[in-house]
């Protein structure tokens, strides 16, 4: 069964408690947004050189599994990110396609 974009965020916000619940409990506190999106840079990166084995420039066992796996881990983190700073994922996504739909209407023009 197919899930909303807000039941998959929910999930996403979820795991991030119980993170900084166990970051906590292991003597560390809970990440602020700026260690959040470190986290996420190292995701990308993480990404970046899955891409290059998939398309045979680096080798590494299991990229295509991987690459799934990574594209989700960032995917997590873009709306953990929405999250902390209040931003509503869903709603500007919608606004942002719209402006992009605009723009290759208008022949690429702003």
């Amino acid at each position: 069964m197919s899930k909303t974009f807000r039941e998959i965020q929910a999930r996403a916000i979820e795991i991030r408690q119980r993170y900084a619940r166990l970051d906590v409990k292991n003597g560390g506190r809970r990440w602020n947004g700026e260690e959040l999106a470190l986290g996420f840079v190292g995701d990308v990166g993480d990404l970046v050189k899955l891409i290059q084995a998939t398309e045979g420039i680096r080798e590494i066992d299991g990229a295509a599994k991987k690459l799934k796996h990574e594209l989700a881990d960032c995917l997590w983190s873009v709306m953990v990110l929405a999250d902390y700073y209040g931003v509503d994922l869903e709603a500007e996504f919608g606004r942002t396609m719209d402006e992009l739909d605009a723009e290759i209407a208008a022949g690429g023009e702003k």
